[in-house]
């Protein structure tokens, strides 16, 4: 019948404008919430077939999805492990039950920002219980490879606050000047000493001993040099001096054109050679110390970088080289690749994590869950695993927070129009009551 279609009809509208007001209301509430993605309600029309000169009305049915590829704006924080992504993908986090129980099963969960902070385990969580999810880096700080189409590589992110860092020496570069005065005729032949400070691989601090001694010749400059190099780390002998760890001979160029520069470095015993041999090419030889392999760079031949030879002064112009003593962690930063970087007191950044960003087909297809995390499902599609900045997604905003995307002007205007909507229909609901009363008047 037309008039109980139209009753039916209201009641459904009645139902909608209900359920589009909870959708309000919820975003209302939310509008301050980080991360939160609006929620709306659509309406879809109901046709019933009716006969021929009659009409029956369907009523309205409704469908709620939230709108998990809105973005809020970006804001800026004193926490520099308040992450927002900016552009496409996702964080993945765990939840912090899974963390504590340990068994080595993390669900996957994403939000697209949060306020991490180490808690008293040192994981990186939110205050709802949001774990970040990471890969660890290799101690050299590589990050290896790791399969892109599950979780297996992840790891929840922990920071030791009180973790100490240091880096072994593993290349030295002297740039010294020895006296051409002391390898002429008549010379003292008195020897030239210098000591070069290294750090071995747990951060203590070792010495090189260099020892250059100059060849004097009955007649004339013979321009040669014999280099010791003894390491403070290795074995003593009964009168306690280390032994050799490289001992060569250097001859240096004395025409108008070479100014001094090295002409060749050899083995100072070519048939007992000790250390790794000069290579032409990089001016560099291998030496073995105590904790391993280490480079010492006396320049290339010919080059006036390095080992020269002029006047009558030693001088050591420039010695570098790399490594670090043992120090303290002072803050924890996280770049826009996604790189968790630990910078201790003694000037070194180490990266300890790689964060990646999670994308999917069909971001709306997400499970919503509590504190504005997501798990896939069918509907989403499969995930891959991204580095930040790679392919279609964007990069990480540390310092940073997502605000939500709620429109507070806009759900105000929904809000009437709801309002008008919901007393249209019970204006219906009464006439068609009115109607009905009509009709059973008749009988009257």
């Amino acid at each position: 019948m037309t008039i109980s279609s139209s009753l039916n009809a209201s009641v459904a509208g009645l139902a909608a404008n209900a359920s589009r007001l909870a959708t309000i209301s919820d975003n209302i509430s939310n509008s301050s919430t980080y991360g939160y993605k609006r929620a709306v309600t659509d309406f879809q029309s109901m046709v019933i077939e009716s006969g021929q000169g009659t009409y029956s009305a369907g009523g309205v049915r409704t469908t709620t999805s939230r709108l998990i590829d809105e973005r809020g704006a970006l804001v800026s924080t004193s926490n520099p492990t308040d992450l927002a992504v900016r552009g496409r993908g996702m964080l993945p986090v765990t939840s912090e039950t899974s963390v504590a129980v340990n068994n080595g099963d993390n669900p996957l969960f994403l939000t697209t920002t949060g306020s991490f902070r180490p808690d008293a385990q040192g994981y990186l969580r939110t205050p709802g219980g949001l774990v970040l999810l990471g890969v660890p880096a290799a101690p050299d700080g590589t990050i290896p490879n790791y399969p892109r189409d599950s979780i297996d590589g992840l790891v929840p992110v922990q920071i030791n606050a009180n973790q100490f860092a240091g880096e072994a020496t593993t290349r030295v570069d002297l740039s010294v000047n020895l006296p051409a005065t002391s390898t002429r005729e008549g010379s003292p032949g008195d020897s030239e000493t210098l000591s070069v400070e290294y750090f071995d691989n747990l951060g203590a601090s070792s010495n090189l001993s260099f020892l250059f001694t100059p060849t004097v010749p009955a007649n004339g400059s013979s321009n040669t040099w014999t280099m010791e190099i003894r390491d403070s780390e290795s074995d003593v002998d009964l009168n306690g001096i280390p032994d050799v760890v490289g001992e060569y001979t250097l001859i240096f160029d004395a025409t108008r054109g070479g100014g001094g520069t090295l002409a060749s470095v050899d083995f100072a015993d070519p048939a007992n050679p000790v250390g790794g041999a000069y290579d032409p090419l990089t001016g560099a030889l291998t030496i073995a110390v105590d904790g391993g392999p280490m480079e010492i760079n006396i320049g290339e031949l010919g080059s006036s970088i390095g080992l020269t030879q002029l006047s009558d002064a030693f001088a050591p112009v420039s010695i570098s080289k790399n490594g670090t003593p043992v120090g303290s962690l002072t803050s924890i930063e996280v770049d826009q690749n996604g790189f968790v970087r630990a910078s201790f007191d003694i000037g070194i950044n180490r990266v300890l994590y790689q964060i990646p960003l999670v994308d999917v087909p069909n971001v709306n297809g997400l499970e919503t869950l509590d504190q504005q995390s997501y798990r896939v499902t069918p509907d989403s599609g499969s995930f891959f695993l991204w580095d930040a900045g790679d392919g279609p997604t964007g990069d990480i905003v540390g310092f940073a927070r997502e605000e939500s995307a709620t429109d507070v002007a806009g759900e105000l205007t929904e809000l009437i129009q709801t309002q008008r909507a919901y007393s249209s229909n019970a204006k219906v609901i009464q006439t068609v009551d009115e109607m009905l009363q009509e009709t059973t008047n008749i009988k009257r």
